[in-house]
């Protein structure tokens, strides 16, 4: 028999906290385990953050051949997160969430013993698969939770990704500064093992199973597009933007982004379904979310570097400070986000998305603008923070809620596919600008290559145009509310216009 646990009140009146949710003990369990994966993902993922100027030291590489450490990785997740997403439909959310558990261990316990670049590209190309457990969790909320519900799980869940963020940070910096970045990755071993025993325990799935084919044409399609646009982004500097290989890659990766549209739209199964993204707020969000996690990367991948950078290109701090420094952005988004879903529950996730995207453009404008001191630093990343968490809820509700029957995997899977391609764009640029405006400096014998106030310059500038097209695409959306209803005295969502229209 289940056991419920009720969690404040639902009122009428003004009070946006006074709000009922009742969840059973394996309701929890689940929301606990989805937790916990968030938590060992986004440390394993920031504690790379500030080992960034280290691994171009002991990998005697650039920034811009750097950048591929995170783009294998989001390149590999971007497959992963819709292909998954899809198996899991079909052998079921459990099934497949404990195989990726058990693969994202592997790949983590190998991450620590890559001897060069070529290595560990590697071993975080097969970690990239890790992503795919991010819509199957989502998808096993939806199942588990009453949609009326849906916004505190999400906001729970949502919270610890910056938690972890948090660990990685601060812990990962240390570990990185007193033994090494490969330790960092030796002490979440014994966490990935764990989350793999834990849920194959304690899951369980209760989904309805779907019948489909895996369409791997658009897969190779899509993922080599955007592996050539990318490629592309990161040779033109050393071929030349112009040059006769160059725009050749860029032509080959317009074709095959095109073959993949045409195929997408012939196949009764697709990779990425041409029908749900009809859906408006399905393709919004989608592309909101590719601007604004664009954004995130944009800071992600040069904020340790102008913090830890020799003086007067950067403030010269140590690993463990720039982490602690970063810590605030993650306290911040963690702490925000039980509001978000507060927010998105009374006003709809589309007002939620629209406070994050402005927040995040001010964190940019605000960095471009004043970033003098340390001081001045933290307080733009900590707007970061802030706005990360109202992102996170708002377009995993929105998408939840606007997807049909039977396609939230393949809904939110799709929209990992578009953050990650936005990741892997927001890195590939910033490295190259990072590497065509630096200087060299020998500091102890050692010869440095630093980005200049140029180079963050302008990553800012690309910053804030992304985060002001996902501005346009959010007062696009049609807003979706949680209210209720007078007859049945019921949660129910309410949404302007009808789902796939």
């Amino acid at each position: 028999m289940n056991r419920y646990y009720t969690i404040g009140y639902y009122t009428e009146g003004p009070s946006l906290f006074q709000t009922m949710y009742s969840y059973s003990r394996h309701a929890e369990l689940t929301i606990a385990i989805m937790a916990f994966m968030g938590i060992l993902i986004m440390y394993v993922e920031t504690m790379v953050i500030p080992a960034i100027p280290i691994l171009k030291v002991d990998f005697s590489t650039n920034y811009d051949y750097l950048s591929w450490v995170i783009t294998a990785y989001v390149i590999s997740g971007t497959i992963a997160a819709a292909i998954f997403g899809r198996l899991a439909d079909i052998y079921g959310k459990k099934r497949i969430f404990v195989i990726i558990a058990f693969v994202y261990t592997v790949s983590v316990s190998f991450g620590g013993f890559a001897q060069n670049l070529a290595e560990f590209i590697a071993v975080r190309a097969v970690q990239g698969l890790g992503m795919g457990m991010f819509p199957v969790a989502f998808a096993l909320l939806n199942d588990q939770i009453p949609k009326e519900e849906l916004p505190l799980a999400q906001g729970i869940v949502s919270s610890t990704f910056m938690g972890g963020a948090a660990l990685g940070l601060v812990l990962g910096s240390w570990i990185t500064q007193n033994y090494g970045w490969q330790w960092s990755y030796h002490s979440a071993i014994p966490v990935a093992i764990a989350l793999t025993v834990l849920s194959l325990i304690f899951l369980r799935d209760s989904s309805v199973r779907m019948s489909e084919r895996i369409d791997y044409a658009g897969v190779l399609l899509l993922s080599s597009g955007v592996l050539l646009l990318i490629l592309g982004l990161s040779e033109g500097e050393y071929l030349g933007w112009t040059s006769f290989a160059v725009v050749t890659i860029f032509l080959l990766s317009v074709a095959l982004i095109l073959l993949f549209i045409m195929v997408e739209m012939k196949f009764d199964q697709p990779f990425i379904s041409m029908k749900l993204l009809a859906v408006r707020n399905v393709f919004l969000s989608n592309f909101t979310g590719l601007f604004a996690l664009s954004g995130m990367f944009f800071l992600f991948y040069t904020i340790p570097q102008l913090l830890q950078d020799p003086v007067p290109y950067g403030f010269g701090m140590s690993v463990v400070l720039s982490g602690w420094l970063m810590l605030p952005m993650a306290l911040v988004s963690m702490g925000f986000a039980p509001l978000s879903a507060v927010v998105t529950r009374r006003y709809g996730p589309k007002i939620t998305i629209l406070i994050s995207t402005v927040v995040l453009f001010s964190s940019f404008l605000m960095l471009y603008l004043h970033r003098g001191t340390e001081l001045d630093v933290l307080e733009d990343i900590v707007l970061l923070g802030v706005g990360m968490s109202f992102m996170f809820v708002g377009v995993i509700n929105i998408l939840i809620v606007s997807s049909p029957p039977g396609g939230t995997g393949a809904s939110t899977g799709m929209n990992v596919v578009f953050r990650n391609i936005g990741t892997a764009i927001a890195v590939a640029i910033a490295g190259v600008i990072e590497t065509m405006y630096s200087v060299t400096l020998t500091i102890g014998g050692t010869v440095l290559s630093v980005p200049t106030s140029t180079a963050f310059n302008y990553v800012y500038l690309f910053g804030m145009v992304f985060l002001g097209v996902s501005v346009i695409f959010t007062l696009l959306m049609r807003n979706v509310v949680f209210a209720r209803t007078p007859a049945e005295g019921q949660s129910v969502i309410l949404a302007e216009g009808a789902v796939g229209k």
